[in-house]
């Protein structure tokens, strides 16, 4: 045969011979083995490199399709597993180097645009030619081939990233290769000239536009997912790393300094020395400024790469000697930036607002690296260099001022920075700064709003530690005082800069803020005050003024008794400074009569709003003063006379206020009240101030509070009824017409406390009402997304409600239940509202006196209802009563008859919103009454209401399970048991059960919907609560579960014929409603029987009289609903939990019968046929169940009841037969891993049961079953289901108790199981797909195994195999999931070895230390400093991965005194890795506490050694980590070894 097929070379060869023949022959003669060539293989990779190389040099005139099997067969050969065998076991075989230069044209054709035939074909061969060492060489030997490949995928990918088309993986994985071939090689250059020109001649500007096309790209679903999430954030990574090793290698340094210092610096530092002929600065700025990408976005792409080179730049030159150097870079930078031409007074206009915001993020971040790295030393800069960084800074800023760009966020953080490096870079601009930034900034936008506060704060900040806080407020006096840029500016403090300014104050002397006061007073009353009537202008400067002194004193630290008496003085001067120079003259200019109807002007509501700020100010900062120091002298008390006893005896405002006329007053608060802004707001509250003071009294006088709280309340009425409002962010000279109400809103319930008890009772009722009323509207402004920091009266109302205040107070509570109650029956149809007979009408009604006893103590407050004083009380507690009553049995009586009220869709979903308020209400703080109207309720929406036909289905069962979770949230209350004043139990139960068994017609056709499981289970545990109650009362329980039963019994599940043998008209919803009722109560009378003394027998005997017929009725429901169950249809879900309650009751009866185990002794045959039909049909149905979570766990707890009795086993089956159950369902695809940790414990039960009762024969199946899983052959067929459900039936039967022969048996096994572990492990990491689903769960084995195996694994080997799984496991380049999974786990089997196995430890301690270095390294890779640390999640998972190294760092020090020795090795394992990354703080804070107890357990020797042996860059960290042991950490520990017994 082989002389027949040796022929085939010369055929191919052959010009005669068809290229369809050519090709079957190639193929033919690679697959075949009886095809003898000599040197096959090399000879078919030769010839079709030729046929493809001479078709592209044109000489053979070949079809497209031809081409395309050429490329395909090209492709296959190089993809095929004969091939990697042939090279694996040493055969030389190669490519021609033309093979590179084909595949680079081609790919230079589809970047042209010109054809994309074969690219498929094409980038597939570059990946197996790149992932192939010995074909790899034709680029590797010929480095301008990988160069100009990588080129040219850049470009391609370039152009899928800018095209509207989805990227595909196909370019991006042979990119990524491409980039990790090209770093090796270039890592192995010796001339880094000749790599520089490489990098900044072919690759620079596709690697740049590329990595910002990664960067900016808007990735869709539609994209690659292992693009969009992994190759474009490895590929970032390899460009930077490109470039860094290209651009900036040291050996270029001295080239950078000759072009970059200036020429006298230069010299003196080379001392004359021959110049390089590389200018590397400007050949970057010249492949920059050349046009390599469209020239809309290469403005952008410029601005994105000019802080990249310059922080690969910092990394690789950045030292204390050399900031001079990465200055002038800066500088060089900085002049490629479109930014750098408006410093030359170029056109402003030629940037757009986006082309502003990118170019400004670039200068951010390039400033951002100056100050991270250090660069600008203010002093050296002055000394030595003559400010050439000052002044390079200073005209940054001159630009940025002159160009103010106050809606770009960058622009703010750009003279942040400029303030970090040096205040004085800004000092001369100071007052356009802050006019600019701050006072005429017009900024509204959240995200420009936070890098203003910060640049603010900032400056508070610097001018507070320098002292100069007066010189900055100059300024802002200074402009403030300016012609306004806007006829109205936005208020001088946010409630940002507010805490800000108050984190200051407290820092400041008290003359400071005293003189900044004094400042503003003068200006006021010298400048502004005087000028104010009838000057809109003035009045805004005036309210600006105003908002800065009510700032300041509200912030700075108030009075005491340590305050210094000339501080005290001053203090009070000012104030009487303030009142008599500003306050009184603005008194005097609002107390003038006006015309009726004279409209007011801007400037008097300004004036308005300001003189009442400064009247609030005033008297809240006097009040304070007063009572904390004893030194302060109110001027109050200075003005004899001025307080008359009327006004005083009257109690109105003027009487804190010296020289206000009562009448004058009136007019001011007219006034002021005529406007819905900060005046208005502030007599609010004067008013609540005037309270506390009337409180702070002896004898309080009651009809002036009253009046107080009423004002209060009305002052806000219309506002709030116009039902118009916005958020508020707290400050309180920003109150418009729409933010007035939110703030009216925020002072009544902040105060409600001091309100409440002085309000009528028609107040309190209003409050209820607008209480409900926000709540209602509090979703819709929940949804604003810009309101996350801003007050609203949703969230006012929400929190009102969510905390634990309101039940506290009784009479509102009280009064928003009938509010609440209202609005139900308002929600009614309007034919069902007018009758009045209906449960919510009656509950409703407005004669009725709810919660007497409460509202009794507030009468004397409500003068209209003087007159219902006369009532006797016992009265009106016994009529709310009655109608209680009388609600209740008209609710049974509705439910009887079947006179439901039908609701449309729209009524259903308000009635929703209600109960989701009403579940707001903490139901369990309720008063009887209270909590009885709040059950009525809600009984009346489940039983006596029903959905239109066209209603959503689901949405009825979300009403329906939300009325029965409140009623279940009801029957937890304390005073749950005032239900049954005006039921019976038994009524309830029918009511309900009556109710949705009607109901259930409707839900036929959606039983296999989630949301009917959660209505079934939302009804079970009303039910279950419910009867649990009747029990704990004793009060005639047997009467009610009878009741009930025979309810329950009379029930017929069917749609139509109720006395239909068959099974044509059975309504399942309902058969499986009844079930439920039936299992239900057979569970909860079960469990009482278990929970009987044995004593009780008569108990025990009522409870067992009433279980058995529950349990036969159980019986013939369960059969009823078996046989209307379709043949081979699963098993409806509902049942399962129903049988095994069934076979628990029946063994609970026999138990408490004290039968014989034999089964006839307890269990009828027809019972067992059943329970029996039910074990085989669910271990039928638990393979391919999949993740039907619901059905596996009810399925897994009837296997752990049944398989407790191991004599209800059908025929020969055994424990081994629902083992091997099990073992299928684990090896079912859609049960993940998730799924099987979800069911753990449910496994594990059945298990336990399985073992306990089994036989040792029937174990030794069970461990061959386990250990046919373990096999290797499974792993190498690609079958991974089947080793994860072996390694997870070992783990479960480690957490179940054996003994005797079985526990032999396994540990026996255990050193196989082990060894297969490591194999299995080995196997699995070489594919990434297997981390999650087999090598985690076999470290989470191996783990319990050795935990287990203590005192038993005596063979130092078997435990030491351990070491070797954690050697293998990989902990790079995982998902953020994965990572953690296998970290916990390698950490966890460390762990278990070391509590467990110690003198296996000792023996094999370098394996140990190789094992957790890997977990050190890895967390150190991971926990590195990043700029954008990303994801706070996955930061999360790092910084509790550090927090575990630190644990193992610390259990070796105090536990293991004999891993003394090998202390100095672990700390310079530890400072040799440290030297190699910069750690994020949080991580390096864990990691260093840990290694600080390796250093307590060096000797001095141990610290000799290490400063001699260590290299020179990692001595350096570890001298450094030393110092700040010994000044931290030895220190500490000395400190606690003083004090320690």
């Amino acid at each position: 045969m082989a002389a027949i097929y040796s022929g085939i070379y010369p055929k191919l060869k052959s010009a005669k011979t068809s290229w369809e023949d050519k090709l079957k022959l190639a193929h033919f003669a690679w697959i075949s083995h009886q095809c003898v060539i000599p040197n096959k293989e090399q000879v078919l990779l030769d010839w079709v490199s030729h046929a493809l190389v001479s078709y592209y040099n044109k000489k053979p005139e070949l079809e497209d399709e031809v081409v395309d099997k050429l490329w395909a067969y090209l492709d296959n050969v190089i993809h095929s597993r004969r091939l990697q065998n042939l090279l694996k076991s040493g055969k030389t075989i190669g490519l021609s180097f033309s093979v590179a230069q084909v595949i680079n044209e081609r790919l230079s054709e589809a970047c042209s645009q010109k054809t994309q035939q074969n690219l498929g074909t094409v980038l597939s061969c570059s990946s197996g030619i790149l992932s192939t060492p010995s074909l790899s060489i034709i680029y590797t030997a010929k480095c301008e081939l990988l160069v100009d490949l990588l080129s040219k995928l850049s470009k391609l990918a370039c152009q899928q990233l800018a095209s509207d088309n989805t990227v595909g993986s196909e370019v991006f994985s042979v990119l990524q290769l491409t980039f990790a071939q090209y770093l090796l090689i270039q890592r192995q250059q010796t001339n880094p000239n000749r790599v520089f020109g490489q990098v900044t001649s072919h690759l620079l500007q596709p690697c740049l536009l590329l990595r910002h096309l990664l960067t900016v790209r808007s990735w869709t679903q539609a994209d690659d997912n292992h693009v969009r999430q992994h190759l474009s954030k490895e590929i970032r990574n390899q460009v930077e790393t490109l470039l860094q090793a290209g651009l900036f290698q040291p050996e270029l340094f001295s080239s950078y300094k000759e072009e970059l210092l200036p020429e006298q610096e230069f010299q003196e530092k080379k001392k004359g020395a021959l110049k390089s002929l590389l200018l590397p600065v400007n050949t970057v700025q010249t492949r920059l400024a050349t046009g390599f990408c469209e020239p809309a976005i290469h403005g952008a792409v410029v601005a994105g790469s000019v802080s990249l080179l310059y922080k690969l730049f910092l990394d690789s030159y950045c030292k204390a000697e050399n900031h001079l150097v990465c200055f002038h870079m800066l500088s060089r930078l900085f002049g490629c930036l479109r930014l750098s031409g408006l410093q030359q007074e170029a056109r402003e206009d030629t940037l757009s607002p986006a082309d502003w915001s990118t170019e400004l993020v670039a200068l951010e971040q390039l400033l951002n690296l100056v100050l991270s790295s250090d660069i600008y030393n203010v002093a050296s800069d002055r000394i030595r260099h003559k400010e050439i960084q000052f002044g390079f800074y200073r005209k940054l800023a001159q630009m940025l001022m002159s160009h103010s760009q106050a809606s770009v966020p960058a622009w703010f953080r750009c003279l942040k920075l400029l303030i970090s490096l040096n205040h004085l870079i800004v000092e001369p601009d100071l007052d356009d700064l802050v006019a600019s930034a701050w006072i005429d900034a017009e900024v509204s936008e959240p995200r420009t709003k936070k890098p203003q506060e910060s640049l603010i704060s900032t400056m508070f900040q610097t001018y507070s530690k320098l002292r100069q806080f007066p010189r900055l407020f100059e300024e802002v006096l200074t402009v403030i005082c300016r012609p306004a840029a806007d006829e109205l500016r936005l208020p001088v403090f946010s409630a940002g800069l507010t805490a800000k300014l108050r984190e200051c104050l407290l820092e400041l002397p008290p003359n400071q803020i005293l003189d900044i006061l004094c400042l503003f007073v003068e200006k006021c009353q010298t400048l502004i005050v005087p000028a104010v009537e009838r000057s809109a202008d003035m009045a805004l400067k005036l309210l600006s003024l105003s908002s800065v002194l009510h700032a300041f004193l509200f912030n700075m630290r108030s009075l005491d008794d340590v305050t210094p008496s000339p501080v005290v003085l001053r203090t009070q001067s000012l104030l009487a400074k303030m009142q008599k120079g500003i306050i009184q003259p603005l008194m005097e200019l609002l107390q003038a009569p006006r015309r009726q109807e004279e409209k007011p002007d801007l400037w008097l509501r300004k004036a308005s709003d300001s003189a009442l700020l400064l009247v609030y100010t005033w008297i809240e900062v006097d009040t304070l003063f007063g009572v904390s120091c004893s030194k302060y002298v109110s001027p109050a008390a200075e003005i004899a006379g001025a307080v008359s006893a009327s006004a005083a005896r009257h109690g109105g405002i003027s009487a804190f206020l010296p020289g206000a006329e009562e009448q004058s007053w009136e007019r001011v608060m007219e006034l002021a009240n005529s406007f819905t802004s900060t005046s208005k707001y502030c007599l609010e509250l004067l008013t609540v101030q005037k309270m506390k003071m009337i409180l702070m009294q002896t004898k309080a006088d009651l009809q002036a509070l009253q009046h107080a709280a009423a004002f209060i309340v009305e002052s806000g009425r219309s506002s709030m009824s116009r039902r118009e409002s916005e958020p508020w962010d707290g400050d309180i000279t920003a109150i418009s017409d729409l933010t007035y109400p939110t703030a009216h809103w925020h002072l009544v319930i902040s105060n409600l406390t001091i309100l409440l008890p002085y309000m009528s009772l028609k107040d309190v009722e209003y409050i209820a009402n607008m209480l409900l009323e926000t709540l209602v509207l509090a979703k819709a402004q929940e949804a604003d997304t810009d309101t996350e920091s801003s007050i609203s009266i949703g969230k006012i109302s929400l929190g009102l409600m969510q905390s634990s205040f309101l039940p506290e107070m009784k009479v509102l509570h009280c009064a928003f239940l009938t509010s609440l109650i209202h609005q139900f029956a308002k929600v009614l149809p309007s034919a069902a509202r007018d009758s009045v007979d209906l449960p919510l009408q009656q509950l409703s009604a407005g004669n009725i006196p709810w919660h007497e006893e409460i509202l009794a103590a507030c009468r004397h407050v409500d003068l209209l209802e003087a007159s219902s004083e006369n009532k006797p009380l016992k009265n009106e507690l016994s009529l709310s009563w009655k109608t209680l009553e009388k609600v209740a049995q008209c609710i049974i009586l509705l439910v009887k008859n079947g006179c439901p009220v039908m609701l449309k869709e729209s009524q259903l979903e308000r009635f929703l919103g209600l109960l989701e308020i009403a579940s707001l209400l903490k139901l369990d703080g309720l008063l009887p009454s209270d909590c009885t109207r709040c059950f009525l309720v809600l009984l009346s929406l489940l039983a006596n209401t029903r959905a239109s036909v066209s209603c959503s289905k689901p949405l009825l069962l979300k009403f329906l399970s939300t009325c029965c979770h409140l009623l279940r949230c009801l029957q937890a209350g304390r005073n749950a048991n005032s239900v049954f004043k005006v039921f019976h139990a038994s009524d309830i139960l029918e009511a309900v059960m009556t109710s949705q068994l009607t109901a259930s017609k409707f839900f036929t056709d959606i039983l296999t919907v989630p949301v009917w499981a959660q209505y079934l289970q939302k009804v079970q545990a009303f039910l279950e609560d419910f009867l649990q109650v009747i029990i704990e009362r004793r009060q005639s329980v047997k009467l009610n579960l009878e009741k009930f039963m025979s309810f329950l019994v009379s029930c017929k599940p069917d749609v139509g014929a109720a006395k239909s043998k068959g099974c044509k008209n059975w309504n399942p919803a309902a058969g499986q409603l009844l079930l439920m009722a039936f299992t239900t109560l057979c569970h909860v009378v079960t469990l009482y029987l278990q929970q009987l003394p044995e004593k009780k027998l008569q108990s025990v005997d009522v409870a067992s009289a009433l279980l058995e017929p529950v349990v036969l009725q159980m019986v013939r429901t369960v059969e009823h609903g078996l046989q209307s169950n379709t043949q081979n249809q699963p098993l409806p879900v509902a049942f399962i939990p129903s049988v095994t309650t069934l076979l628990k009751a029946d063994l609970s009866y026999a138990v408490k019968k004290s039968c014989q185990i034999e089964l006839s002794g307890f269990l009828e045959q027809p019972r067992i046929k059943l329970y029996q039909k039910f074990y085989s049909q669910i271990l039928r149905e638990l393979p391919c169940a999949g993740g039907n979570l619901q059905f596996l766990q009810s399925a897994l707890q009837f296997l752990t009841v049944f398989c407790s009795v191991p004599e209800l086993y059908p025929g020969k089956e055994t424990a081994v037969t629902v083992v091997f159950a099990m073992k299928k369902l684990l090896t079912d695809p859609a049960v993940t891993t998730q799924v099987i940790r979800t069911m753990e414990m449910e496994l594990t039960e059945v298990l336990v049961q399985l073992l306990g009762n089994c036989s040792a024969e029937e174990f030794y199946a069970i461990m061959r079953l386990v250990l046919q899983g373990l096999e290797m052959r499974n792993i190498w067929q690609q079958n991974a289901k089947e080793v994860l459900s072996a390694v997870m039936l070992t783990k479960l039967l480690l957490s179940c108790p054996i003994s005797g022969d079985k526990e032999k048996a396994f540990w026996f096994a255990s050193p196989q199981i082990i060894t297969a572990l490591a194999m299995q492990t080995k196997e699995a990491c070489q594919d990434q797909s297997l981390i999650p689903t087999i090598v985690i769960p076999i470290l989470e084995t191996v783990a319990a195994l050795l935990r287990q195996g203590e005192g038993v694994l005596l063979n130092p080997h078997h435990v030491a195999l351990a070491f070797t799984i954690l050697l293998t496991v990989p902990l790079d380049r995982l998902k953020t999931e994965d990572y953690r999974g296998v970290f916990l786990g390698v950490h966890e089997v460390l762990f278990s070895i070391v509590q467990c196995h110690p003198k296996v430890l000792l023996k094999a301690a370098p394996s140990f230390l190789n094992s957790f270095h890997r977990l050190v390294v890895s967390v150190m890779h991971e926990g590195r400093q990043k700029g954008d640390r990303g994801n706070t999640d996955e930061f999360e998972v790092i910084l509790k991965c550090a927090h575990l190294v630190e644990r193992m760092y610390t259990h070796i020090a105090a536990e293991m005194e004999d891993f003394t020795v090998f202390s100095a090795f672990i700390v310079a394992q530890y400072v040799t890795e440290l030297q190699k990354v910069t750690l994020h703080p949080a991580v390096k804070k864990h990691l260093t506490e840990g290694i600080y107890h390796i250093l307590d357990l060096c000797i001095e020797r141990d610290i000799k050694f290490l400063n001699a042996s260590l290299p020179a860059g990692v001595r350096e960290v570890f001298k450094d980590l030393y110092s700040d042991y010994n000044h931290y950490h030895k220190a500490k520990k000395q400190g606690e070894e003083k004090y320690t017994a």
